[in-house]
């Protein structure tokens, strides 16, 4: 049986590097924070849906009546593959098939490299 990790909400879960001043991308953490662990950087394996958002038709349902209400999200920034730079505090560490990863809100992610930009998405 294949088990598959289910990201909600506004949730991100990142594959944290381990132990480096430098990112994979060139960018230098400060000493001073790495020694606190105030932030991590690492790269974002999943992201949830989003941000959900309200339905106002679904306050004219009556309680009896099953609605058939559409979920709707307001999507994200990060995305899946990119680099991002991460407040630890606000993590929960997890594992799964043999790998750390920590799962952070969206609004835990400080910076965000994306690799693949077209001059029109900048």
């Amino acid at each position: 049986m294949k088990k598959e990790l289910v990201v909600i909400g506004d949730r991100v879960l990142i594959e944290p590097d381990e132990g480096q001043d430098r990112t994979e991308t060139g960018l230098y953490l400060p000493q001073g924070i790495k020694e606190k662990e105030k932030v991590q950087s690492g790269r974002i394996v999943k992201t949830g849906p989003g941000y959900p958002i309200p339905d106002p038709q679904a306050l004219e349902v009556e309680p009896w009546q099953a609605p058939q209400i559409e979920k709707r999200y307001f999507p994200l920034q990060a995305q899946e593959g990119d680099y991002c730079i991460f407040l630890r505090s606000a993590g929960i560490e997890i594992e799964f098939a043999g790998k750390k990863y920590v799962v952070v809100p969206h609004s835990a992610i400080l910076v965000v490299l994306k690799e693949n930009v077209d001059k029109g998405d900048v």
